[in-house]
């Protein structure tokens, strides 16, 4: 087992009323059931699975997977592995926040049908939600407001396209930017933590630093060939979070300051609005659908999927409820060779530090010390886990008066532990 972050905080938990969990388990996971199941003609066995899904929002307790839901028992090992033996029959509230959610999640997949057998195996409860912000003209101005990103310098067009990626967590792009190039005033101000230049001296342009087109040189005085430079992005949701996230891969090629990329996807739909493989091919589409710089950015992107620069990763354990410090071997390997992997969101954030109730001035570095290599996290804060903030940011945040900046989703953070 690798080496965990030091334990001393206590894991969130869903069982204080009033609290944020306690609210995501009580409230908006039945507005979830309600919306989905209004969302497709379901059939009266799929609609009495979801009322008791429901019901049990309210009182319930974890149970297993079912058996007639997972036909090949595989999915069936992973939750006995995830921890399903040691929380089965107990509360909703009584087990780790974390771990609920998922848990929910997977139930809810098995309530419409989705691993089959069966007419609604394979498709998708949240797809009308997922395509409904692809075709929102919101989305189409601020993809056309990419084509102003030409007129700007080279560090100030990838530092607007880094925080487009950032926003776009709250499915708000920051294309449309300010005067600078750095997005609105708004958004900066609202950044409690900023490593972007740690970032970018993981990844400078091609010909320049460390990792460039030639390594160290050998005894014989010849150059030896740099290792590629390969950017491991671990996507968060769907729809107006993924568009951005494409620009800035496709960029980063486009500068040379990767040689490939690997997009880790949800292998199933997972948490409302996670991307999955079907969702990246309805990005790219729209994409090529807006026309001028979107299309192009798009259309390079189409290109290096098509020759192998850009490869789409969907492992099972994106879907896990356990944090990033129990991940399997392969996909440790696959993070430790990379130049960075940059993990987007407030679920892999969670995932990434461990849900827990750090202090927030907890060291970013020590609370992300076991991934097995250069790591960078871009977060709106959605939830109350949140580590790396100075002692004056922290004491400023408390003092605004905002009480929720923690889980309001109007502050943002980007850190980076090389």
């Amino acid at each position: 087992m690798p080496a965990t972050p030091a334990e001393s905080a206590p894991v969130i938990l869903g069982d204080e009323p009033g609290s944020f969990p306690h609210g995501v388990l009580a409230e908006r996971h039945p507005a979830i059931v309600r919306q989905v199941r209004a969302a497709f003609p379901y059939g009266p066995e799929v609609r009495d699975a979801l009322d008791a899904l429901l019901a049990s929002c309210a009182d319930g307790v974890v149970e297993p997977v079912p058996a007639g839901a997972d036909p090949t028992g595989r999915d069936r090992e992973r939750w006995a592995g995830w921890g399903m033996d040691a929380y089965a029959g107990r509360s909703w509230y009584d087990v780790p926040w974390l771990w609920a959610e998922s848990h929910f999640y997977r139930r809810l997949l098995d309530a419409v049908g989705y691993f089959g057998p069966g007419v609604w195996q394979g498709v998708d409860p949240f797809r009308p939600a997922k395509l409904a912000e692809l075709d929102a003209p919101e989305t189409g101005e601020e993809l056309a407001a990419l084509d102003t990103l030409a007129d700007l310098p080279a560090e100030e067009r990838i530092r607007a396209l880094l925080h487009g990626s950032l926003w776009g967590n709250r499915a708000d792009l920051g294309f449309r930017l300010s005067e600078g190039g750095t997005g609105t005033r708004e958004q900066v101000d609202a950044l409690v933590a900023d490593d972007s230049d740690a970032l970018w001296s993981l990844l400078p342009p091609a010909g320049t630093g460390p990792t460039g087109p030639t390594g160290p040189t050998g005894a014989a005085g010849a150059a030896t060939p740099a290792r590629p430079r390969t950017l491991c992005l671990v996507a968060d949701n769907a729809g107006r979070e993924l568009v951005p996230d494409l620009l800035l891969v496709s960029h980063l090629l486009a500068e040379g300051r990767v040689d490939r990329a690997v997009l880790h996807l949800k292998p199933y739909p997972y948490y409302v609005s996670d991307a999955t493989p079907a969702d990246l091919l309805d990005a790219l589409r729209r994409l090529a659908a807006a026309g001028g710089t979107a299309a192009a950015y798009g259309e390079r992107l189409w290109n290096a999927l098509a020759d192998g620069r850009v490869t789409v990763r969907a492992h099972p354990f994106s879907c896990a409820p356990l944090p990033y410090a129990e991940m399997p071997d392969d996909l440790r390997a696959e993070f430790a060779a990379a130049t960075v992997t940059v993990l987007k969101g407030d679920l892999n954030y969670r995932r990434l530090v461990g849900d827990r109730w750090w202090p927030p001035t907890t060291s970013f570095a020590d609370a992300t010390g076991y991934f097995p290599g250069p790591v960078a996290a871009l977060r709106t804060l959605k939830s109350d886990v949140v580590t790396g903030l100075t002692a004056g940011t922290e004491a400023a945040l408390e003092a605004s008066g905002e009480r929720r900046w923690r889980t309001s989703g109007t502050h943002a953070l980007i850190q980076v532990r090389r």
